[in-house]
This record gives structure tokens, C-alpha cells and sequence, in this order.
């Protein structure tokens, strides 16, 4: 036996007439006329040296043998498409642009790190990366074609479809002189101590409309817009800032991080445009972004 002398379009001939039940099927939906595929199934045969299919006026039926040789060629033809999938892939990200979009935080933590795990394996795609937080010019951005992906807080509405990564918790940023080592925070903390918060955008809305729709007794004393401006002031000892920990880093090592007496999250992830023709560089990206969501548990109080 010689299996070099093995064709593909023997196994295709063969898969074919296990799928139609006859020869003249099996040629129609080839491409090729019966004499060629009964000469195909013959040399088969000859090379392996058994009969593979039993022939008669109702079409063909399989051996038992050949229900065994039948299903290995299936296996083989099916990882032949896959290598031919793989190359497409491979050409669509040889010298591909992926343009992305993130929050301060994201851009600085976690982005940089997706793109080293992309260059890993594409060293040859080109990564443009801007950092906006204005909601609804990234929306157009995206449908318009001019962003790929955005990463941050999740976009909502049916025109995206978004992938969390990780909730990233709000803690509570405390000065180095308060000298409290508990974990977790209670209420009589927060109420004695001047309290700092995010100025505006969801940081903040997420954070008002907790505390109003569960009527807690806190209320805030500082309204900061930049999240390196509230660290600093938490340094200075100007009070304790409510804030997600994301957006907190880098935390200098002299201010403490504790829970909080409520649980707060906000999710972030990766948000594209719904039905949109991405290109194979935009899953590529995406795998390599799946492996940072281990940066949730690193981060946790």
C-alpha cells in the first residue's frame, strides 16, 4: 500500500457518495462527470486493496470497511478547510490597522497589554489608539466607520455588541493619616469624613443615583473631574474619594484602598458595531483582549 498515491479527490468522491447514496449525485454535486468518479472510488480501492462500496441498481452502499475509511476521509477533508481558513486569516492580518478608542484608564492598564498579546502573534498589524470619553461621539465614530472598537464602560442600544472583560468595583480612597486598617468601611466613616467624587460622566451619574435611589446618609463634599487630581487630594488629606478602582491607578503606597459599605460596579469591556464587516484583525484583537480579564481578580480589595 501506498499511500502517497492517495488523491483528494478520491476522498471527496468518496465522502460525496456517502452523502447522495449513488454516483450520479455524488458527480452532480462535484462538478464532474459519473465516469470520473467511479474511476476515482476503483483506484481507491485499488490503493487500499478492499472494497469500499457495494454497487447495484438502488446506488451505492458503504462496507463496513468503508463506513470506517469514509469517516477518516470526512476528517480529512474538514481539516483541510480548516488549514485553508487559517491562511485567509493569516493573509487578512498581515499588515492590518486596527483603530481603537478607550478611557484613560483602560488606554493606560489594560489596553497595552491586549496589544502586546496581539503582537505576540501579528507582529505586523498597525494599532491607532485615541482616548475619548464623550458617549455619544464615540457612537458615531463606530458607525461611521471611523473606530473599530471602543473600550471602556460598555455601550448600550442594539447597534453594539459589547464583550465584558471585568466589573471593576468602586472602592474608597482613604488619606494616609486616617490610620484605619479595616477592609471594609462603615457608614459612620463615610458621614465623618469629607467625602470626594467624581465630577461628571457615568463615574459619577452611577455613583449619584446609588446614593439617591437607596437614600443613604452621605453626602459629598468635593466634585473633581480628573481622577489623578481626586488621588492627589486624597494624598493631601483633604478627605476620602469614592471612586472606581480602575480609574484610581496608579494608587500612591501611602493611600490606603477599603471597600465600601455598599457594592458598586461598572463593566467595561469592548463595544463594536452590531453586524458590522469587521475585519480579521478586530478578532484577533478580541482574543488577545479575553486574556486580561484576569485583571479584576489582581485588583480586588
Amino acid at each position: 500500500m501506498n499511500l502517497s498515491k492517495l488523491k483528494l479527490s478520491q476522498l471527496r468522491a468518496l465522502v460525496a457518495i456517502n452523502e447522495c447514496g449513488n454516483f450520479s449525485e455524488a458527480a452532480l454535486q462535484l462538478g464532474v462527470n459519473q465516469s470520473t468518479v467511479s474511476h476515482a472510488i476503483s483506484t481507491l480501492e485499488d490503493e487500499l486493496g478492499i472494497v469500499l462500496l457495494n454497487r447495484g441498481h438502488y446506488g451505492a452502499q458503504l462496507t463496513p470497511a468503508g463506513e470506517q475509511i469514509t469517516g477518516k476521509a470526512a476528517q480529512v477533508l474538514q481539516l483541510l478547510e480548516g488549514m485553508a481558513q487559517d491562511a485567509q486569516l493569516a493573509k487578512g492580518l498581515k499588515g492590518g490597522l486596527l483603530r481603537v478608542a478607550g478611557m484613560r484608564s483602560v488606554a493606560t492598564h489594560i489596553l497595552p497589554r491586549a496589544i502586546a498579546r496581539l503582537h505576540s502573534r501579528y507582529p505586523d498589524i498597525k494599532v491607532t489608539i485615541s482616548e475619548d470619553n464623550d458617549a455619544e461621539n464615540l457612537r458615531q465614530q463606530l458607525v461611521q466607520g471611523q473606530l473599530d472598537i471602543w473600550l471602556g464602560e460598555l455601550l448600550d442600544g442594539d447597534t453594539f455588541e459589547s464583550s465584558l472583560i471585568f466589573e471593576d468595583p468602586y472602592v474608597a480612597l482613604l488619606p494616609p493619616q486616617l490610620g484605619l486598617r479595616d477592609a471594609q468601611l462603615d457608614y459612620g466613616v463615610l458621614q465623618a469624613n469629607p467625602l470626594i467624587s467624581p465630577a461628571c460622566g457615568t463615574c459619577f451619574s452611577r455613583l449619584d443615583d446609588y446614593i439617591k435611589q437607596h437614600q443613604l446618609d452621605i453626602e459629598m463634599d468635593y466634585y473633581i473631574r480628573h481622577d489623578s487630581s481626586i488621588v492627589s487630594m486624597v494624598q493631601q488629606g483633604l478627605g476620602i474619594a469614592l471612586m472606581p478602582r480602575l480609574a484610581a491607578e496608579p494608587i500612591p503606597a501611602d493611600v490606603q484602598v477599603c471597600r465600601l459599605p455598599f457594592e458598586l460596579k461598572r463593566p467595561i469591556g469592548a463595544s463594536l458595531l452590531k453586524d458590522g464587516l469587521h475585519t480579521p484583525v478586530v478578532y484577533a484583537f478580541l482574543d488577545a483582549l479575553r486574556g486580561t480579564g484576569e485583571f479584576s481578580e489582581q485588583k480586588a480589595v
